[in-house]
């Protein structure tokens, strides 16, 4: 059993004669005192850990005695990944790093599509852009495209890129997978994330189509905000945020400009990714979507 006691808890029991492996087997406690070796010496019955109390228990309130209530079951889905996202939030450090991106290109190159957009069939978003934009990233920052073993020591590197988009139905948050989204074009990516998503709001997205993802993206940009925290989803190492796009004020050298941009949100594992990745990362994200012609090289 493992257990943890300061350097002069141990040498004070290593001069008594006392063994803190055992005694911390037969106490069942994790953290060993000096007052735990006097009571073992002392030939008093070994201290049981004392359990932490679960802080749910304060939960259990009668809501009715304040006033009307209603009852709505949680989705099994919604059960699953509150179960995910709290483990993660609790395990993870998780640290988030915000910019913007300037989207008068990606704007103008939409713009200009109209008529072939039209022509197939196919609304060219602006999250194909950001899904092609983060693909190429995760090419160029292996780290992101990796997953960390559940023991820590070992780190997992993808030689595929999936992404993932998160969208929000009745019955929870689903998050169906772009394949191989590094060698897909821009019509291929609007073309599938519309289909996923609207398959997900039917709940008619097949079990294979999630799962795997190299990275997530969450977009709230249709609903509205100027930027969020999005948490890590486990096993994946970083979750991209998009908000709605904004017209700011932007210096040119000579005057100011009115630019859209998009503020994004980059939440990471701090075991393995620090800020310096988080910022050159979400540095070239931005810079590729300033100007899209990079995505199509």
């Amino acid at each position: 059993m493992r257990f943890v006691a300061s350097p002069s808890v141990r040498a004070y029991a290593g001069a008594k004669g006392v063994d803190l492996a055992a005694l911390a087997r037969a106490t069942g406690r994790e953290t060993l005192a000096r007052e735990d070796v006097d009571r073992y010496l002392a030939g008093g019955a070994p201290a049981a850990a004392t359990p932490e109390p679960d802080p749910r228990r304060y939960w259990a309130v009668d809501h009715a005695q304040y006033g009307p209530v209603s009852v709505e079951p949680l989705p099994r889905i919604a059960q699953i990944g509150a179960a995910n996202l709290a483990a993660a939030h609790a395990l993870i450090p998780q640290v988030t790093h915000h910019d913007r991106a300037d989207m008068r290109a990606v704007e103008g190159f939409r713009a200009a599509m109209k008529p072939a957009a039209a022509a197939r069939g196919v609304k060219l978003t602006a999250l194909a852009f950001q899904a092609k934009a983060l693909a190429r990233c995760l090419i160029e920052h292996p780290r992101f495209n990796a997953s960390l073993s559940p023991d820590g020591a070992t780190l997992i590197f993808k030689h595929y890129v999936h992404v993932g988009i998160a969208v929000d139905t009745a019955q929870g948050l689903i998050v169906p997978v772009i394949r191989n989204a590094d060698r897909k074009g821009l019509w291929q990516i609007a073309a599938e994330i519309a289909d996923l998503a609207a398959r997900a709001q039917g709940r008619k997205i097949r079990p294979e189509e999630m799962g795997g993802a190299s990275m997530t993206i969450s977009n709230l940009g249709g609903i509205g905000g100027t930027g969020f925290t999005p948490i890590v989803n486990p096993p994946e190492l970083a979750i991209l945020g998009l908000t709605r796009t904004e017209t700011v004020p932007v210096w040119d050298g000579g005057a100011w400009q009115p630019v859209p941009m998009v503020p994004l949100d980059l939440s990471y594992d701090h075991r393995v990714i620090n800020g310096a990745d988080a910022a050159r990362f979400l540095a070239r994200y931005a810079c590729l979507l300033a100007d899209p012609r990079r995505l199509l090289m």
